[in-house]
């Protein structure tokens, strides 16, 4: 795939393959799963995503100002850090924690990006770097195939030449492991593409 602004303006076009799994495992977007699905090696075509069917609008309540003394030194614009969103109270926080307990739940906690430095002050946004954009997708099928029952099961392809969007969750993300899985699919699973 090849990544552009609404204006053609490239963001990424990486060395490697999107890899993902199909069949509404949350590997992609869903409007470029439902654009690939049923569509062979060689298909291409170009699907533009509102901000809406990517990465969401931009929530200026994302934003957050904080004292510089609460982050380790040295401090660069860029540097990311884990979060809880600001509309959550303590109350609330307290409240996720003992349901945590009950049903093995965790608050969702957003990755925020320094944007701004001051002598005594960090601006922190818990937006997606493209969130508000309109983006421009260009892809071509290389690859379909049969998933592996691991890969079914863990609910994301094992190949260690490809990679998928960053679209997954928080949990999900502790379970990516792209160590190559050679277990057999069955047949009816779903497919893989690349």
């Amino acid at each position: 795939y090849k990544l552009s602004d609404a204006q053609n303006n490239i963001i990424e076009e990486p060395d490697t393959v999107m890899v993902y799994l199909h069949g509404g495992y949350s590997g992609t977007f869903p409007k470029i799963e439902s654009l690939l699905d049923g569509k062979n090696v060689g298909f291409e075509t170009t699907v533009q995503l509102e901000p809406h069917d990517a990465f969401g609008e931009y929530d200026p309540n994302l934003l957050k100002i904080e004292p510089r003394e609460r982050f380790p030194e040295p401090l660069e614009i860029g540097m990311q850090f884990e979060g809880v969103p600001e509309e959550l109270s303590e109350d609330e926080i307290l409240e996720a924690d003992e349901d945590e307990d009950e049903d093995d739940e965790e608050i969702d906690t957003l990755i925020y990006t320094v944007t701004e430095l001051a002598d005594k002050q960090v601006v922190l946004d818990g937006n997606h770097p493209l969130a508000g954009m309109a983006l421009r997708f260009w892809l071509q099928v290389e690859d379909v195939r049969q998933a592996t029952d691991d890969e079914i099961a863990n609910q994301h392809p094992q190949d260690e030449d490809g990679f998928g969007l960053d679209l997954a969750d928080e949990d999900d993300l502790d379970e990516l492991d792209r160590n190559g899985g050679e277990a057999k699919g069955s047949g009816t699973s779903p497919r893989t593409l690349h």
